[in-house]
This record gives structure tokens, sequence and C-alpha cells, in this order.
């Protein structure tokens, strides 16, 4: 299995079950604030993050950039530009 995979299962995995209480927790508070759906979710962001951590670039952007847009489009269909990338954090 390629590593890039088994770390998204991880990941989602912990997503499934965090999700949900980060939710009701920002339901619960006093803070209100429009909360807009990203294309990709919280666990393909994740993974693409904790991917840049592990490839030795020295750059996010480089990293976004130059592999993740070339070789990874296969593994999330929904990637989005840099720009917007990092506008959804």
């Amino acid at each position: 299995m390629d590593t890039i995979l088994l770390i998204f299962c991880v990941i989602y995995d912990f997503c499934k079950g965090f999700e949900p209480r980060w939710e009701q927790r920002l339901s619960e508070s006093s803070l209100k604030r429009r909360r807009r759906r990203g294309e990709l979710c919280l666990s393909e962001v994740m993974t693409t993050i904790v991917g840049f951590h592990l490839s030795g670039y020295r750059t996010f952007k480089h990293y976004y950039l130059n592999y993740v847009l070339r070789y990874q489009r296969c593994y999330f269909p929904g990637l989005v530009s840099y720009h917007r990338f990092v506008g959804e954090l």
C-alpha cells in the first residue's frame, strides 16, 4: 500500500471521531461564524500537510505546486489551486 494512502486512512479514521465533537463544540460556543465547506475534506487537508513534513521540501508552496498537484491528483480528485488551499486553512 502506498504510504500516502496509509497516512490518509489513519487520519480519516481520526477525523470520523473528531469532526462531530468539534462541530458540537463550535455550535455550543458563543462565537458564531460562518463556516463554508471546502472542496477538500479535513482528512485530505491534514494528509497533505503531514505529507509535506515527511517530504523534505523546504517550503509548502513548492511541495504543493511541484509534488501534490503533479503526482497526487489521482489520490485527491478535488484538489484546488495553491492559493485556494492556503486560503482555506
